[in-house]
């Protein structure tokens, strides 16, 4: 620190040289075991024979920069198949019986209660427990069969029917909570109580990110959905990991990012020398307390005032062809649509963004569901379908994966008063429908089995913690493996369970 000048430099009035004293015994050794370790890795892994990480030299022998250690801890486990995700996530619980699971046999069964013998016991939603008769109701809408091999799509989502044979629909999904909060914070972050990171920020973590000048996990919110049930900014919080990996919520409006932008009066100009010496003062706080954190907020602001330029670029839609837009739907000209963050998406995807997240609420449908799921579906199907599409003619869905579904599915039988066309359905945990699409899964099928009330899963079941292993092994991670030390214990996304569902997959990775 001798090059500082004492005077010239001070935090809160402190002088440096009274910071350095700080630096305990406990520091000190930390520190230095760090440096140990990172000159044993790097000497494991050929650093300083010229086949080092960021320019290193062969000979060199040098302990490993922080970020060439970070690195290196986020080499994949197996060979990847997917490089970025996009999450469309129907927060509230899209009924299967109005979507992709199709029970002709209920149309028989209509209006009787639901026998014991399949419900066995199972645990019900306070909504209906009351209820003496859980009467079953088919759906209204009609089911066809598209594609290759048949498979049989509703009548509310014609855009997705065309499509059917590059999505592979899991129909054997199953969960845990019966709830939303609880349900939604299980699907996002592997538990359902909240604190834990979401699975965006463990890819950022686990992988880093292909882009410099973007975050690696974006979070885009449907401006134009119902908003039923609430949506928290922890479904995309980094938890216990560091902050840098958090998700990024774009919005739209003149401001994408909130605080991005410059204060009215202020050029920028000399921004970029604020943060020099902002990053100096942070350097220097670090090298004196060894907070990992400093480093992130450094990070941060740098990526920050990337964003600047980055993030007004990729917002500007006046390139795209009048096509593109009639791909996507009407909506998709209206910023915060959910068509509009469907292309918006595969901007950022083209980017290189590992992952994008899709928010849309509105399918919590106790009641009056038929008119309810009809506008939803009339809502997203389009948007949906041609984000597959686009990806595909443009050669990103090869390695891009993209995902559709909710929290859970929906009760067989109808929840409060039962009429002709009018119906409600509850929460169902015990199976539900998703689909992928893309890198790395079998394209065209259908995997898993319910019974004839779509009430129990009778074949090739899929709970989440599977859903969430798979998804990881298409990143190239081993779900096993990607731990981070917190409060004395080893977290994963997957907590102690987890099984990749190879069946769905193109090959063993």
């Amino acid at each position: 620190m001798s090059h500082f000048h004492e005077e010239e430099f001070k935090l809160h009035g402190r002088p440096f040289d009274q910071l350095n004293r700080r630096l305990s015994r406990r520091n000190f050794l930390v520190k230095t075991s760090l440096g140990l370790g990172s000159l044993a890795m790097g000497s494991l892994l050929g650093l300083g024979r010229g086949q080092g990480l960021a320019g290193a030299q062969a000979g060199a022998s040098r302990p490993m920069a922080p970020e060439e250690a970070e690195l290196l801890s986020r080499i994949p486990h197996l060979v990847p198949k997917a490089k970025r995700i996009v999450y469309l996530f129907m927060a509230g619980g899209p009924s299967q019986f109005e979507t992709f699971d199709y029970k002709p046999e209920l149309v028989r069964l209509a209006g009787q209660d639901l026998p014991e013998s399949v419900r066995n016991g199972q645990r019900l939603t306070g909504m209906s427990a009351s209820q003496s008769v859980l009467p079953m109701v088919p759906s209204i809408y009609k089911f066809h069969q598209y594609g290759q091999n048949g498979t049989w799509v509703s009548e509310l989502l014609p855009h997705t029917a065309r499509i059917v044979d590059e999505l592979c629909i899991v129909k054997s999904l199953h969960t845990e909570a019966i709830n939303h909060d609880p349900a939604i914070t299980f699907f996002q972050t592997g538990d359902q109580l909240p604190g834990r990171p979401s699975i965006g920020s463990w890819i950022s973590y686990g992988l880093g990110s292909d882009n410099d000048n973007l975050p690696t996990f974006i979070v885009l919110v449907s401006q134009n959905a119902v908003k039923d049930q609430p949506l928290y900014a922890r479904l995309w919080g980094n938890g216990f990991l560091p902050t840098r990996h958090q998700g990024v919520q774009f919005r739209s409006g003149k401001d994408p990012v909130l605080f991005l932008n410059n204060p009215e009066g202020y050029d920028g100009e000399d921004r970029l020398e604020m943060l020099n010496y902002l990053k100096k003062l942070n350097e220097l706080q670090d090298s004196v307390y060894g907070d990992p954190e400093i480093s992130n907020r450094i990070a941060q602001y740098e990526m920050a005032f990337r964003m600047q330029t980055s993030v007004p670029e990729v917002m500007d839609m006046r390139n795209e062809p009048d096509e593109v837009f009639e791909l996507y739907g009407a909506d998709s000209r209206t910023p915060g649509t959910y068509a509009a963050n469907c292309l918006l998406a595969r901007k950022l995807l083209e980017r290189d963004v590992k992952f994008v997240q899709l928010y849309h609420q509105g399918w919590d449908q106790h009641g009056n569901l038929p008119q309810s799921i009809a506008r939803q579906c009339k809502d997203t199907d389009q948007a949906t379908a041609a984000l597959v599409i686009d990806l595909k003619r443009r050669g990103l869905l090869e390695d891009t994966l993209v995902v559709w579904g909710g929290e859970f599915g929906r009760t067989v039988y109808s929840q409060g008063e039962l009429t002709a066309n009018n119906y409600g359905r509850d929460h169902h945990p015990r199976c539900f429908t998703m689909w992928m699409a893309g890198a790395g899964v079998k394209a065209g099928i259908s995997y898993g089995e319910t019974d004839e009330f779509s009430y129990n899963i009778i074949k090739d079941p899929v709970h989440v913690h599977d859903f969430q292993a798979t998804l990881m092994h298409l990143m190239g991670i081993d779900h096993e493996q990607l731990t981070y030390k917190f409060q004395g214990r080893r977290f994963r996304l997957t907590d102690v369970q987890g099984r990749v569902i190879h069946d769905i997959l193109t090959e063993t990775l």
